[in-house]
């Protein structure tokens, strides 16, 4: 399975104000309508993916779903937040109250997803001590280390909503922090 990340950068921002971080809780299925929503009215999206492959009679085909199922994280001002707001996708508006920290935490799940290293969605965060990853592709980066079915995963969090992102990592490469 190869992951991929759809982000669209801040260069199309409506000028208005600081961009701040907002959380997007949509309804069923309407990730990606948001994200080109967004590119009509200016405001940087980010929707984290990774592609599927199914094979149907003969035909492979590749489909991008949401790592975050129901979520699209937003950089938006107080005019571009009304235009988010007022779309059909929107189900709720979550206000993030610790900026920096959300955007080291996504920072992390993204460069993880560029680095295509294998990643699944954990619904839950589960206790475990906090690590460093020493080598790899992921090394330099912190996460919370989960033994489940005797493997060692490593879970990039993602506090604001409960969920992190979970990668397979090679024990020997870790050290506590």
């Amino acid at each position: 399975m190869e992951e991929i990340t759809e982000v669209m950068d801040d260069t199309g921002a409506s000028q208005g104000g600081a961009l701040d971080w907002y959380v997007a809780h949509v309804r069923p299925r309407c990730e990606k309508k948001l994200v080109e929503h967004g590119k009509i009215y200016h405001f940087p999206t980010t929707l984290p993916t990774y592609s599927s492959t199914k094979k149907y009679r003969g035909k492979v085909v590749t489909f991008h779903k949401p790592l975050f199922p129901g979520y699209v994280f937003l950089q938006l001002n107080r005019k571009t937040r009304e235009a988010a707001k007022q779309s059909n996708y929107v189900a709720n508006m979550l206000e993030v109250p610790d900026q920096e920290e959300f955007k080291a935490q996504l920072s992390d799940i993204l460069f993880a997803l560029e680095q295509k290293v294998e990643i699944r969605v954990e619904a839950s965060i589960g206790v475990g001590n906090r690590v460093l990853v020493k080598s790899g592709p992921l090394q330099g980066h912190e996460g919370w280390v989960e033994e489940r079915f005797g493997m060692t995963t490593v879970l990039l969090r993602l506090d604001f909503i409960g969920q992190a992102a979970a990668v397979k990592v090679e024990s020997d490469t870790l050290e506590l922090i």
